[in-house]
This record gives structure tokens, C-alpha cells and sequence, in this order.
């Protein structure tokens, strides 16, 4: 890694979103001679600053989204987020004196890779299949054990990407809309423009916002004699005073007004229509379901904890339904995923020619999967007793699935790794009926696998876009692995120390507790349920099926129609949150 200087750069600030035409051979030979910035090394990009400090963003990005994945089970993904702060943080080393020379648009766009990587990709097993594993089983894993684990499923699905990011981005273009939006938002912080420079200043501003606000919520409340003027409190005195004697009984339900400003901007990103679906949902769940099931005798006690062990059936089996149904309905983007296959493998490290030599070689594809494949049949083996032949089927089952996930997101923005993985657990639930543990490993191979691949070509779009070095990409983010899994791993085993964390106000896990149902029903089979959680899952199922088809057959109203996924998710987690969304 050299720290050259910036350069200047005079070509047309536009980014070629539109893409180019022709042959793939005159596609790649067109963006080489007029997009790419790397002839003669004229500007810096893979630099030790950039690495190192995009690898301690990655490490602080990854607790937001560990702790956002504990308490409503998704994951944003931070390359946007990234690229503002990459930006902010050098701007203002320089200008405090303790950096020399400005960093060039490519550095930053290697820091944002590296930052991605270690705040996003390496995180989303955790809160899944490895908290999905500490309900059913009610122990940990030991951390020797996660470590390897997130870190070479992590390896997996970086280097499985190496043949589909020429296919799908250098010769089909397809368009990555996260990628092209971190792009656009480097091309105007390094402009100087206003709208850039604003959107460094609000997220500045927010930061504080929601630094003051939990210190209020839960600062206060570490010191007894200030207890009393934390928000938790002074909402709770408020809502006792308003409904009296009722206020134990809604409060065990949920069906009460909390503060976490978390949520608000969780549901600033994911838009009204999930956010109005969240309310309903869980109106209809916590206020009307759960009191119906608790005069009836089904439910006994009071408390998230309780009730969640009912309702999780039916929001499961709703967001489970949703997902394979929206896969099956992709199948002409699955097709053209597997159909393309040959072509991707197909492709060459070229020696020194150009372009292809600035492209990461097959090679390292064909390294990091026989790598990834030896130590997971390993971990599998020594650690669930799985038998290496279903490793191996798990990994290969993994390229399949992650190709088709891939292509949903470039496509559509959104990567289906709950549908991958839940894929993954109906195969091995026929594979290796009964076992639990194996079903759920198997199915996070898959699903991390598919998420560091479609992150990787998310940022890899990027640097496309702004004509950066893609070998050089690829290495900053196979660099944001290492703090990613150490950080991820390490906060995780402080936040979920043991099972009784898991389900509860603190962290509801929407995702483990859907994981690990569909592992139980699959594992212990569906006899052994209760026959009320039986008719939750079939009301569930058929629920995610109709609002899965309703945009299908009523396209020009399908803004205004629920959102299959927020309607299962808000029986998963307390009434308040989907309030907040």
C-alpha cells in the first residue's frame, strides 16, 4: 500500500450510472479508457490510512448494528453512512492539523469499503443463527468458536463474489441503487457541494441528538438520586397516572408508550408503508389478539417474554411464507443467475492485459472457497458433530443461493437472507431431520455467505462508478473482516451472555426467535406444538401469502398495500416499538 497524494482530477464529474453498450469486450474496454482513475497510479487509493481508519469506523458501525439487530432484527447496511463519516473524520484531522494531505475520492471510497465490511457483512449471523442457537440450545458458544465461524463464512462470501461482480456489474450493469447512492454522495463531498457538505452536518447532528437522548434514557438511571428524571421513568409516572389501575395490565403486553430513539430513525430509512403496517400489526396483535388468548386461559402470566413465545408463531410463519414466495416469484432473475453461471466461471485472470488485470483473479475465488470449505467442514464437525459431505453441500448450496441474492440486490436494493436461509433450513430439514444445530448452521453458511457477497458487489458499484482500482477494493474490504468479526464477536458475547437476555423487552431478537422456530418445527416436527401455535402458524403463513400476491395483482396500488415482512415482524417484538417505527 502506497500514501500517494491526491491528484487532480478533470474529467466529466458525472458518474456513468446510465452505463455503456456494446460487446462485453468494448463495455469493459470503454469504462477502462474513460472512467478509470488508476493509469499510472495518478490517484491514491488502497492506503494504510484508509484501511486503518475505515476498519475503526467498521468496529464502532458494527455495534449499531449488532445492537439494532437484537432489538428489531434487521441490519442496515452502512455504505452511505460510511462514506459521510470516512469524509467528516479526515476533513477534520486535516484541518486540526494532525493529517498532512487530503485524502482523494478513491481512499475514500476503500476507507467506505473497509467500513462496510466490518460494520455490516460480519454481524448479521450473530443476530440470527448464533442467537437462534443460544435459545434452543439455552447456552452460548464459546467465542474461539463464533470468532471462526463469522470470519470464514465471512471469507466465504467475499471471494464468492470475485466471478459475479464482472457479470453483473462490469457487462450487465445492473444498478446496486446503495452503491450508486454512496458513489454520489462521495462525488459530492469531494465537489464541496452544499447537499454534501449538509448531509455530513445532519448526520454530525443526529449522532448528538441520539448520544444525549440515551444518556438520558439510561445514563441517568445508573445514578439513584437522578433516577427519577431519566425519560423511562418520568414516561412510566406519567402513564400510571393516566390509566390508573389498567396500567399493569396493558404494560404486560406491551401495549405502552416507550422511548427509543433508535426506532425513529429506523423507520425514517425503512419508509411509511413498513412503518404503517408495523402499527396495525401490532395493534392488532398486542391489543386484540393477545387479550382474546389471555381471557381464554392459552396465555398465563404477563410480560413480553410470555406472550412472545405465542405470538412468535404466527409472525414467523407469516415472514417466512413472504420470503419464499417473493424468491419463487424472482424466478426469472434466478434463472438469469444460473443461466449466466458458465460465464462468470468462465472468465480469466488475463495476465497483464487491460483491463482485466486490474480485476481481482479467480484465483483468489477458488483460494478463499476451498479455504472457507476445509475449516467449516472442520468447525462443523468437531463442533455439532455435522458430517463434512453436509458442509460441503451447505457451501455449494451457498454459491447457488447467494447468486440469486446477489442479483435480487442489485436489482432491487434488497438482499432476501432471511429467504436464503430459511431455503437452506427446508433442505436440511429433509437432509438432517432432528438435528437441530446442524439445521441452523447450515443455513448460516448460506445466509452470511450471501450477505458479504452482496455487500462486497455493493461497494465494488461503487468504485465502479468512480473508476477505482476493483482488485484494490476487494483487498480494503477483506480488510474490514478482521475488526469486524473481533468487534462483532466480542460485543456480542458481552450483550447475549447467556439465553435469558434473548426474548425480553431488552432484546426481543425478532430474527433468532424466527430462526430458531422454523429450527424446533423442522427438528421436532410441528406434532409437537400446541394446537393454538399451530393455528398461528397456519393464520401466519396464509397472511404473508395474500400480502405477498397483493402487489403482484395490484401493482399500481402496491405502495399503499402492508408490507408482508413488517406485518410478521411486529409480532416478534413489543407493541411500543412498532409504535416508534
Amino acid at each position: 500500500m502506497t500514501l500517494a497524494v491526491d491528484a487532480t482530477d478533470e474529467r466529466d464529474p458525472r458518474l456513468p450510472v446510465a452505463g455503456f453498450k456494446g460487446t462485453p469486450e468494448e463495455i469493459e474496454r470503454e469504462w477502462y479508457e474513460e472512467v478509470y482513475r488508476g493509469h499510472g497510479d495518478s490517484m491514491a487509493q488502497l492506503t494504510w490510512r484508509a484501511v486503518l481508519i475505515g476498519s475503526c469506523l467498521g468496529g464502532v458501525l458494527s455495534l449499531t448494528n449488532l445492537y439494532i439487530g437484537l432489538k428489531a432484527g434487521w441490519g442496515f447496511g452502512v455504505a452511505i453512512t460510511a462514506s459521510i463519516l470516512s469524509y467528516a473524520i479526515w476533513t477534520s484531522l486535516l484541518k486540526a492539523g494532525l493529517a498532512r494531505t487530503p485524502m482523494t475520492i478513491l481512499e475514500n471510497n476503500c476507507m467506505q469499503s473497509t467500513a462496510s465490511s466490518a460494520g455490516y457483512s460480519t454481524g448479521g449471523t450473530l443476530i440470527s443463527a448464533f442467537a437462534a442457537y443460544i435459545i434452543v440450545n439455552h447456552q452460548p458458544m464459546s467465542v474461539p468458536l463464533m470468532l471462526a465461524w463469522v470470519f470464514f463464512i465471512a471469507v466465504l462470501g467475499v471471494t464468492m463474489a470475485i466471478p459475479m461482480k464482472r457479470q453483473m456489474i462490469n457487462i450487465e450493469q445492473l444498478r446496486f441503487p446503495s452503491g450508486v447512492a454512496a458513489a454520489e454522495t462521495l462525488r459530492a463531498l469531494h465537489a464541496k457541494s452544499s447537499e454534501g457538505l449538509r448531509a455530513a452536518k445532519a448526520l454530525g447532528l443526529a449522532g448528538l441528538i441520539a448520544a444525549i437522548d440515551k444518556v438520558w434514557a439510561e445514563g441517568l438511571s445508573m445514578i439513584s438520586a437522578s433516577e427519577r428524571f431519566s425519560s423511562g421513568t418520568l414516561l412510566t409516572n406519567l402513564q400510571k397516572w393516566l390509566l390508573g389501575a389498567q396500567y399493569e395490565a396493558w404494560s404486560g403486553r406491551t401495549v405502552v408508550f416507550s422511548w427509543d430513539f433508535i426506532f425513529l430513525a429506523a423507520g425514517a430509512i425503512t419508509g411509511m408503508r413498513v412503518c404503517a403496517t408495523m402499527f396495525v400489526s401490532g395493534t392488532l396483535c398486542w391489543a386484540v389478539v393477545v387479550p382474546v388468548l389471555q381471557m381464554e386461559g392459552v396465555i398465563e402470566g404477563a410480560g413480553f417474554a410470555a406472550i412472545v413465545q405465542w405470538t412468535l408463531w404466527f409472525g414467523a410463519s407469516c415472514m417466512v411464507a413472504a420470503g419464499l414466495l417473493s424468491f419463487a416469484l424472482s424466478w426469472r432473475t434466478a434463472l438469469s443467475a444460473f443461466r449466466d453461471l458458465g460465464q462468470m466461471l468462465s472468465f480469466r485472470s488475463a495476465g497483464a492485459s487491460e483491463p482485466w488485470h486490474i480485476e481481482a483473479p479467480m484465483s483468489w475465488f477458488g483460494g478463499g472457497q476451498l479455504v472457507s470449505l476445509v475449516a467449516l467442514a472442520w468447525l462443523g464437525h468437531a463442533s455439532f458433530g455435522m458430517p463434512i459431505w453436509e458442509t460441503a453441500v451447505a457451501v455449494a448450496l451457498s454459491f447457488w443461493l447467494a447468486l440469486v441474492a446477489c442479483r435480487v440486490t442489485g436489482e432491487t436494493d434488497t438482499t432476501p437472507v432471511g429467504a436464503m436461509g430459511k431455503v437452506t433450513q427446508l433442505i436440511f430439514g429433509g437432509l438432517s431431520p432432528g438435528n437441530v444445530n446442524v439445521n441452523l448452521m447450515s443455513a448460516n453458511i448460506t445466509a452470511g455467505a450471501a450477505t458479504s457477497a452482496a455487500d462486497l458487489l455493493t461497494d465494488l458499484k461503487s468504485g465502479y462508478l468512480l473508476g477505482a482500482n476493483p482488485r484494490q477494493q476487494f483487498l480494503a474490504q477483506f480488510s474490514g473482516i478482521f475488526v469486524g468479526t473481533l468487534v462483532s464477536v466480542l460485543t456480542f458475547a458481552v450483550l447475549v451472555p447467556d439465553a435469558q437476555v434473548l426474548g425480553t423487552d431488552q432484546f426481543p431478537a425478532p430474527a433468532a426467535q424466527t430462526w430458531s422456530a422454523v429450527a424446533i418445527a423442522l427438528g421436532k416436527g410441528l406434532s409437537s406444538l400446541e394446537p393454538v401455535k399451530l393455528w398461528l402458524i397456519v393464520a401466519g403463513g396464509v397472511v404473508g401469502v395474500l400480502l405477498t400476491l397483493a402487489p403482484v395483482l395490484f401493482s399500481k396500488s402496491q405502495e399503499y398495500l402492508p408490507s408482508a415482512s413488517a406485518f410478521g415482524l411486529a409480532w416478534v417484538f413489543p407493541w411500543y416499538y412498532g409504535l416508534l417505527f
